[in-house]
């Protein structure tokens, strides 16, 4: 991992923890989940490491909690590095009290970024109902506090779709969190196996179109392609295109010059 991935995690971290604490869940892929009433992210293990060796962070058993400095390089950064690297845009998103605008930043969104690049006519290469799409589909993947998979594929948490007992259950989930996953589950349905996992790499896991690339094996450049696609199907699926008219149209037999008489 790079220098830059290293101090982004880090940064990501000091910010998930400085509200609450989380608790610290390793795992056998050189990752580590925080998890929290906030959500849960996933971080390298190494960084936590480091953070621990900086006295950043503090651990109590599975607690994991920001210290003094901690709290002063979380406030430091919000100031200097979020003044530098916030790029803040506004799009509209369909939230359950209906449509709305939401600020979203383009520097923290992997989609946006791709949504600025524009194609050889000059117009942006996805359009406003894709983007708006996957924004969605992150929303709703955020609220619904879904553990992200650490592999190229994702799944649904067993039981996810119901209240129930036993790890993994949604029996700690609110209503509205219950709900924002249940979207999820059909949103990656909706446009099945072939092209839910490249939304939910970009969308969900702010992963970039390279590392997409690369960790699924596909040829430089295919990547965007294979989003487009997604995106479309995704947006369909939001937004259904309205059914043309079906109404038939009237037909008279006569010359053109034929005027109906009226009795």
């Amino acid at each position: 991992m790079s220098d830059f991935e290293t101090q982004q995690q880090s940064r990501r971290v000091l910010a998930f923890l400085g509200k609450q604490d989380a608790t610290l869940e390793t795992t056998a892929t050189g990752k580590v989940m925080l998890r929290s009433e906030r959500g849960v992210i996933a971080v390298a293990a190494g960084v936590v490491a480091g953070l621990l060796k900086q006295r950043l962070v503090a651990r109590d058993g599975d607690a994991l909690s920001l210290t003094e400095a901690g709290q002063l390089a979380r406030r430091e950064q919000a100031d200097s590095f979020g003044a530098q690297h916030r790029e803040l845009d506004q799009t509209s998103m369909e939230t359950e009290e209906g449509w709305e605008s939401v600020t979203i930043n383009l520097a923290e969104s992997p989609l946006a970024q791709i949504a600025r690049r524009r194609g050889k006519d000059g117009r942006s290469y996805l359009s406003e109902a894709e983007l708006r799409a996957g924004e969605r589909l992150r929303s709703d993947f955020t609220r619904g506090q879904l553990m992200p998979k650490l592999g190229a594929t994702w799944q649904a948490m067993p039981g996810s779709s119901r209240r129930g007992g036993g790890a993994g259950g949604a029996v700690d989930l609110t209503d509205a969190a219950l709900a924002a996953r249940q979207r999820v589950e059909k949103a990656v349905e909706a446009t099945g196996p072939e092209l839910s996992g490249v939304l939910l790499d970009i969308c969900c896991f702010l992963k970039g179109l390279e590392q997409v690339e690369a960790e699924r094996g596909w040829p430089v450049r295919s990547g965007k392609v294979m989003l487009k696609a997604a995106l479309g199907a995704l947006a369909r699926f939001y937004e259904p295109p309205r059914p043309h008219s079906t109404r038939p149209r009237s037909f008279h037999w006569g010359t053109e010059d034929y005027r109906p008489t009226i009795g």
